[in-house]
């Protein structure tokens, strides 16, 4: 892909928080954990896998052999190829490769009419899903809201629903469970032509996640093992809370979360050797002085940093965090933040950055910090393109031309290179303060909503054949129907 030459650049530095022996101290820490302490599982299919792949079950716990992870680890595949709506490539996980994209399920949203916060809605799934799509620099698509004014057993089905006709990128997907991530992947089977199409191009990524402390419910690994079967992208991404339920450290933080997803990796691998499989840690801390999740913690962009470079040396892709903040407005706070958590990943070499809109801890939803992130993500993509040494950039000939005392304005060279040499920013300011005062004296956060506002009302996205947008309706219609009988009492079908 041209765009990799940007995202996979070496030319700048790119930071270090763990030596290899630190891994390998990590690694067999995690591997100790595993091995003698033990994790509780209950979902039976899997009890069944990892008895039968030589793993101690008793009292309760599942304790794993060190020579499972080590084999499982070999068959997770370095690269996942993943594909927009029409087919077509989209992202090429894996490497230094970065790519951005928003988070999911927010319960509130600053809305971009009144910026005022309110409940997040179905609508707000799709308004997300359209300015994603018309922004150069998100590659992929989560909900970023949550559809509140939904019944909740089908209010995931119904985002994925909305995400697909409001956006041709590739998306992450979060369900309830199995049975409605079924009905996403027979949907998705319908949009591609058939499973074996869906298989070779993924059209999304199934999200998953254990329960830390050392706890795998029976609906992560249920969807895990779905995943695995049908050859589906799938993550596992522990989430110890520094502090809270994971140590307090980083390093021990770590060593948790990879014990815990040693677990799902070696489940996953043993259903399917080779089933692509994303690493990552969600190593959020909880600040004893407020107890509250702190996204924009330094320990965070460290442990996340880490994490990275763990999953490198596990040759692994991997799960990235990037365009949140702790703050509960647009300010100086939110921006140091954006900055901070954008240009780490990408120098680190994040994969699969989500997260980006997230506020207040990632409590509400901010569509005008989307458009600035997308816009500091295209601003350091130039910065790790790097400088271009050749004898047209040097520009002997252009310099001799000139002359003492003359300017360049002028010349055909600087005609020819002003489009791709220059970044030109679209909501950082660069007008005059005059002119920037005869437009209203607009600040970042205003530029950004009128931004959102101008693309939300020009960008279109094709329509799918009618024959995929009925057979979609049925399908959802029929699982909420399901729900319905099951719980015998009316559902809100959307």
């Amino acid at each position: 892909m041209e765009t990799d030459r940007i995202r996979n650049a070496s030319c700048v530095g790119r930071p270090r928080v763990l030596s290899e022996a630190d891994i390998r101290k990590i690694f067999n820490a995690a591997l100790q954990v595993a091995e003698t302490v033990g994790m509780r599982v209950t979902h039976r299919r899997a009890l069944e896998v990892l008895a039968g792949a030589g793993c101690t079950v008793a009292d309760g716990l599942v304790r794993i052999p060190a020579r499972l992870v080590e084999e499982a680890r070999r068959t997770v595949p370095p690269r996942i190829a993943m594909y927009g709506r029409r087919g077509e490539i989209a992202m090429e996980l894996g490497g230094y490769n970065s790519y951005f994209g928003t988070g999911s399920d927010l319960l509130e949203t600053w809305d971009l009419e009144t910026r005022v916060l309110r409940t997040s809605t179905l609508d707000d799934v799709a308004r997300a899903a359209r300015l994603a799509d018309a922004l150069p620099n998100m590659d992929f698509v989560m909900s970023c809201a949550y559809a509140n004014d939904l019944e909740p057993h089908v209010s995931f089905l119904r985002e994925f629903q909305a995400m697909m006709l409001s956006t041709e990128k590739p998306l992450v997907i979060t369900a309830e469970g199995v049975d409605d991530t079924a009905v996403m992947y027979e949907i998705a089977c319908v949009l591609r032509g058939g499973a074996e199409a869906l298989a070779a191009k993924p059209y999304f990524i199934v999200y998953n996640e254990p329960v830390s402390p050392l706890e795998h419910s029976d609906e992560a690994l249920a969807k895990l093992l779905f995943s695995a079967e049908r050859n589906l992208p799938a993550t596992y991404i522990p989430a110890p809370l520094a502090g809270g339920t994971g140590p307090i450290t980083i390093a021990g933080q770590l060593t948790q979360a990879l014990a815990e997803y040693f677990l799902g990796m070696v489940f996953h691998q043993r259903v399917r050797p080779g089933a692509p499989l994303i690493f990552g840690v969600a190593p959020l801390v909880l600040d004893l002085a407020t107890m509250q999740a702190s996204y924009g913690a330094v320990e965070v962009n460290l442990s996340h940093t880490a994490a990275v470079e763990i999953a490198r040396w596990l040759d692994q892709p991997n799960w990235g965090y990037a365009g949140y903040t702790d703050a509960h407005c647009f300010d100086a706070q939110a921006g140091l933040e954006l900055a901070q958590s954008t240009l780490l990943d990408m120098l680190a070499g994040s994969n699969l950055s989500h997260d980006v809109g997230y506020m207040s801890f990632g409590l509400a939803a901010s569509l005008e910090q989307v458009v600035v992130t997308d816009e500091l993500i295209s601003m350091n993509r130039r910065l790790l393109a790097g400088v271009e040494v050749d004898d047209e950039t040097l520009a002997v000939d252009v310099i001799a031309a000139v002359g003492a005392g003359g300017d360049f304005v002028g010349q055909r060279h600087t005609r020819r290179h002003c489009r791709t040499d220059q970044w030109r920013p679209t909501v950082l300011n660069r007008a005059t303060r005059r002119n920037w005062e005869a437009s209203g004296s607009p600040d970042l956060r205003e530029a950004a909503r009128q931004k959102a506002l101008r693309l939300l009302a020009t960008h279109t996205v094709p329509e799918l054949p009618s024959e995929v947008l009925a057979t979609t309706e049925r399908l959802v219609v029929e699982y909420g129907a399901r729900w319905q009988a099951k719980e015998g009492r009316p559902a809100d079908l959307g």
